[in-house]
């Protein structure tokens, strides 16, 4: 079969093109025809090793050769023990721990996998157990009239986010680069800033900030919470997310704000109910670009150097 691999930590053209052996299921796995797979930061992250916690398991080299975790495809085979797909299932989820989706087979558990729901295509399928977990997570306890705030709302993660906050009734501010500021309000965002003009730590006081790209002060993202406000923070420097940790969650105490890292919990219970939102016309899907198993180099470079409007896919079948 063919598939994306790459033996060291780099950029985009570490990546190549291999024909290797088709995968066989253990016991509690499936193997998935892929026929999408949806791009996320975390792809780009562990392609170059840094933040040093993407390379957990391959402190030197890459623990697994080909990237690739939220996928949609066709059920090829299945392991002894598993119970609940046959041959021919559609079926779609967050392969995070053994990746291989920019490949045309790849192994997952069958407990990472849910069933597609024929509304969605694979491609739109492939968008939601990363991004939209994320998303759903990150915003949850939002409420009507409150001020919300999402730092990389123009991505993947966080067009999702925007809408789920809308949904809660928040009034919701959208922080990305200027190239997005366009799409963000056209996913509902009711202000925008572009992060390279504006510091929006100073742009108001706000009662969730969630940042899915964390690199400022904690003194700086406290202070631009309003009184018994909540910052969540989900990827960003590793020194950002461990004063987060440490300093922001005490700083936090001591003046009526709760500072701390989105545990994001993982799973088709997790990721079904977004599902669900999309089915019916609830939450939209904004696929920005969709590129084959050539060009996987050229994907993960558009969505890591930050051009993407929403989700990009790689289209394998």
């Amino acid at each position: 079969m063919r598939a994306v691999v790459y033996d060291r930590y780099g950029p985009p053209d570490v990546l190549r093109i291999e024909d290797v052996p088709k995968p066989s299921p253990a016991a509690r796995q499936v193997l998935v025809k892929i026929a999408a797979t949806s791009v996320n930061l975390s792809d780009w992250e562990t392609l170059q090793g840094r933040p040093l916690y993407s390379r957990i398991g391959g402190l030197r080299s890459p623990a697994r050769r080909t990237l690739g975790s939220d996928i949609a495809g066709w059920v090829d085979a299945v392991g002894a023990a598993v119970t609940r797909f046959r041959p021919g299932d559609e079926v779609y989820g967050d392969n995070l721990m053994l990746k291989g989706g920019f490949a045309e087979y790849a192994i997952a558990p069958e407990s990472a996998l849910a069933r597609k729901p024929p509304a969605l295509t694979f491609a739109e399928a492939s968008t939601i157990p990363q991004a939209g977990v994320i998303a759903w997570q990150g915003t949850g306890g939002a409420v009507a009239g409150q001020r919300v705030l999402i730092n990389g709302a123009g991505g993947g993660s966080g067009s999702f986010a925007i809408q789920l906050a809308k949904r809660l009734g928040a009034q919701v501010t959208g922080v990305d680069n200027a190239g997005k500021l366009d799409f963000m309000r056209s996913v509902g965002a009711d202000k925008v800033i572009d992060y390279r003009s504006e510091d929006f730590t100073r742009s108001g006081h706000y009662d969730l900030i969630l940042d899915l790209v964390a690199h400022r002060s904690v003194f700086a993202y406290r202070r631009a919470l309003a009184p018994g406000g909540r910052y969540r923070c989900v990827g960003g420097s590793v020194p950002a997310l461990l004063r987060v940790l440490t300093i922001g969650s005490v700083a936090g105490r001591l003046t009526r704000r709760r500072m701390g890292v989105l545990a994001v919990k993982e799973g088709p219970k997790h990721f079904e109910p977004v599902a669900d939102l999309c089915v019916a016309g609830d939450l939209g899907i904004h696929i920005d670009r969709t590129f084959n198993l050539d060009e996987v180099p050229e994907a993960l470079a558009h969505v890591g150097e930050g051009r993407a409007l929403g989700k990009v896919v790689v289209s394998v079948n």
